[in-house]
């Protein structure tokens, strides 16, 4: 009796050991055939975007390979590094293109991209991707609705530190009734992105390093 019940209980967890196993491959196989092309999506997404909230004329440079690599920081919302998009006129600092999280959206985190002209005043923000509750959280979304263009012209000079805030917070951020938590976290996290920008400028636009070996020998380097 104990050895078919032992033999039963052996049979079973084997059985159990075999569907995990095999359910576990068929989430590696899964993943491993939809990873790449999702990021390709998301990647060719955010440069359609970027096309948006960067003016042609605002630079000469090719945008997309001029970038430069930036450590996480609170104030962009990011646990891992990221890169920035430089933009250039007459080899100087025009734009940059930030990617931001906003950690605290309604449904998890909003990834952003930010674009900001060297005088400090946004360009324009895109809405990259996110899981906020649809008909409510999707009105960030600029093939939605328009509200994602309130930033356009802000700057960190053109208001108070508390002006960043939706109207219902105190600040002067418009915001759908009944869906505060979303446009509050965007609110919030273009405002970080426009410190980090003032806090870190000048080493963002930092010469790329190929771009030096490129340069033209100055005088002192002429025989």
């Amino acid at each position: 009796m104990r050895r078919t019940m032992a033999k039963a209980s052996l049979h079973t967890a084997l059985n159990l050991l075999f569907f995990t196993l095999i359910g576990t491959a068929m989430l590696a196989i899964t993943y491993n055939l939809t990873h790449e092309p999702i990021a390709r999506s998301e990647e060719n997404e955010k440069l359609r975007l970027i096309a948006q909230i960067a003016p042609a004329d605002a630079f000469d440079n090719d945008i997309v390979k001029d970038t430069a690599q930036l450590a996480a920081d609170p104030l962009l919302g990011n646990d891992n590094g990221t890169i920035v998009y430089r933009g250039r006129l007459k080899d100087r600092p025009s734009i940059a293109v930030l990617q931001v999280i906003a950690p605290d959206g309604y449904s998890g985190k909003i990834n952003l991209i930010i674009a900001i002209h060297s005088d400090g005043k946004i360009g324009g923000v895109r809405v990259v991707s996110h899981k906020e509750t649809p008909g409510l959280g999707d009105y960030i979304e600029i093939a939605r609705n328009n509200w994602i263009t309130v930033f356009n012209g802000t700057s960190l000079e053109n208001g108070k530190d508390s002006d960043w805030k939706v109207k219902k917070d105190g600040g002067k951020f418009d915001y759908m009734a009944g869906a505060t938590i979303t446009p509050r976290a965007v609110v919030k996290a273009v405002h970080k992105a426009l410190q980090y920008f003032a806090q870190h400028r000048e080493e963002m636009f930092k010469p790329h390093p190929a771009a030096k070996a490129d340069a033209v020998p100055g005088e002192g380097d002429k025989k």
